[in-house]
């Protein structure tokens, strides 16, 4: 809640309202973070990784601003996660994602999703669009406010109308190097971001060089987190009490057409050795041990696209456990193959502990043992086979597959080396699943599954066909899929045809699995009355209020400050100049503390 908020003051029954349908269904750290987002015009949220940041800021951005356009800039890895969650809490929206596709054309009022990498590229037209709102995500990404990628992103805000929202979003804690958080002040127009040189003296330690001023350091950092109050909002997951213990997410990323192309090879050359049945299709006479050597070659076939398909990821993986490690937590990082562990371990180095296969098991406890106990070591990186089963591992709250095993029941032994007894926060477990790849029919039996078993009560026998691996469920899937079967025993499905087979053959999993589905969600805490109440003050708008203090210089003159929200202004020449002054400062502190006012200082009464 705003400090200049009267929570005594009656509540708008509309607005009261309105706050308790967009409350529904959300936590009730998410209600109180958009209640944040919208007490400001511009603002950084700062939550821990995992805590929905992008729900939050979608759902305040269209309450802020009902009509887009909108912009989402963000690495290339979430591109797809940003679409995926858009569709999920905003499904009447239009999203077009820039890159290979163009921006569009004037008059679109939809999501617009664009990666840092390619902003250059695109940036005479991303500055010309009347935006409604940006976001800006995994903002630390612009931390350096004299590189490209910053000025670009910064040309865009500047562009815009002065009536547009600005979010920031990042979950890398910034205030351990002050200078970090003056770019996102610039971009998020606070006052503090309006001078480097008074901002770098104040709360860098900054001193001029040699070669211009230096801002390494931190001072003052118990002032800064007052004067950032109403500003930033950061949560991290400890403090958050109303997490359920763990968190799937699918995070889709897109890979090489040769790569995809040559899964769906395999993949039409497994289902051509199904019957439409669902058993294995006899080949008139043949042998068994022809039969098992064509078998073999197939599987063989498939383990390769798979291993391509696995290697391909770890362009999007990197980045993504590159986050987690910047935000200062550890990670376990799992994958079905060798290469994609080793590529990982070379770009990480020393920050990573390795466990596969041939690992000795003394090896292996060192490993463990450094990842529990080093603060320097952030990942193990480990073989799902290996790392997947036996070991404790509770210092990770981060759990990341990189491919997809075929046995579902190993991805929930990986996961539990980070859920278990001595795990004291919730994990948070990322899936990266190949766009337009037998990854997707992958996923839908590993998160229906993974449902089901998260409903089961503890003791309940699984039913015998739920115990089918991959391979199993789409042999039995497209069992059922008979004419569909027979096209493919005739030749008329080529590898294009593949993905929508298998969409076809998710859609039939899921109904079949539904009459399974006799168990409830775990109940979602409810937000609190105070958390919706402060969601409708807020969506009546910020509140205002004037005060005065006396001039130290000037007897009988006194400077106007005025209140807006979380955001402070003065007419002293001071703040004119810097952006941030004594007297602002100290207002400031007062209103967030909640203390009296000091002596020269009085409210104004309209």
């Amino acid at each position: 809640m705003s400090q200049t908020q009267d929570s005594s003051q009656p509540i708008d029954p509309q607005a009261y309202a309105r706050a308790q349908r967009l409350a529904a269904g959300l936590y009730p750290h998410q209600v109180e973070g958009i209640a944040f987002l919208l007490g400001r015009q511009r603002s950084i949220l700062a939550d821990d990784m995992g805590l929905g940041k992008t729900r939050q800021a979608a759902l305040a951005m269209t309450q802020a601003r009902e009509q887009g356009p909108y912009l989402v800039v963000c690495p290339a890895a979430v591109k797809r996660v940003w679409e995926a969650e858009l569709a999920l809490v905003l499904p009447q929206s239009e999203t077009i994602i820039v890159g290979p596709g163009p921006v569009p054309q004037p008059g679109f009022t939809g999501w617009v999703i664009i990666n840092y990498d390619i902003l250059g590229k695109h940036l005479d037209l991303l500055t010309q669009f009347p935006w409604s709102g940006l976001i800006y995500d995994e903002a630390h990404y612009l931390k350096n406010f004299r590189s490209q990628r910053h000025r670009q992103a910064r040309a865009i805000a500047e562009a815009a109308d002065a009536e547009t929202v600005v979010h920031l979003l990042t979950g890398t804690p910034l205030t351990s190097r002050p200078r970090d958080l003056f770019p996102l002040l610039q971009l998020a127009r606070h006052t503090l971001g309006r001078n480097f040189v008074s901002f770098a003296k104040r709360y860098c330690q900054g001193y001029k060089g040699e070669y211009g001023w230096v801002a390494d350091g931190a001072s003052n950092i118990e002032e800064l987190t007052v004067q950032l109050h109403g500003i930033m909002l950061r949560r991290t997951k400890d403090k958050v009490l109303d997490l359920p213990p763990k968190v799937r997410s699918w995070m889709e990323v897109e890979v090489s057409s040769s790569v995809a192309r040559r899964m769906s090879q395999a993949v039409l050359q497994l289902l051509g050795t199904i019957s439409r049945g669902g058993g294995a299709k006899a080949v008139l006479g043949e042998t068994e041990k022809q039969r098992q050597r064509r078998q073999g070659t197939i599987m063989g076939q498939l383990t390769t696209a798979r291993l391509r398909l696995a290697t391909a990821k770890v362009r999007s993986t990197i980045p993504h456990v590159e986050n987690i490690v910047e935000q200062g937590e550890k990670a376990l990082v799992f994958s079905c193959f060798i290469r994609p562990i080793e590529k990982m371990a070379k770009y990480f180095g020393d920050k990573a502990v390795v466990i596969v296969g041939e690992t000795p098991l003394p090896q292996r406890q060192e490993a463990v043992d450094r990842f529990q106990n080093d603060d320097s070591v952030r990942l193990l990186l480990a073989n799902i086979n290996a790392g997947g089963v036996g070991l404790n591992l509770t210092r990770a709250r981060q759990v990341v597959f990189n491919d997809l095993d075929w046995v579902p029941v190993n991805h929930w032994q990986a996961e539990d080396r980070a859920y278990r007894i001595g795990q004291q926060f919730a994990v948070n477990v990322t899936y990266m699943v190949g766009l337009q790849t037998v990854d997707e029919f992958v996923r839908t039996v590993l998160e229906t599954k993974a449902h089901l078993i998260d409903q089961l009560v503890e003791g309940q026998a699984l039913a015998e066909d739920f115990q089918r691996d991959v391979l199993g469920e789409l042999r039995h899937i497209m069992g059922l899929l008979g004419p569909r079967m027979d096209d493919v025993q005739a030749g008329k499905v080529d590898e294009e045809g593949v993905e929508d087979l298998l969409r076809q053959a998710s859609a039939t999993f899921k109904s079949a699995y539904a009459a399974a589905d006799q168990g409830q969600a775990p109940a979602q805490p409810a937000p609190s009355q105070q958390a919706i109440a402060t969601l409708a003050r807020v969506l009546v708008g910020p509140a205002q209020a004037r005060y005065r203090v006396a001039s130290a210089s000037q007897a009988g003159s006194y400077y106007e400050l005025d209140v807006e929200g979380s955001d402070i202004t003065c007419s002293c020449k001071g703040f004119s100049y810097r952006g941030v002054c004594q007297h602002a400062r100290t207002l400031k502190e007062v209103l967030v503390k909640g203390a009296e006012l000091p002596q020269g200082f009085e409210r104004q009464i309209d």
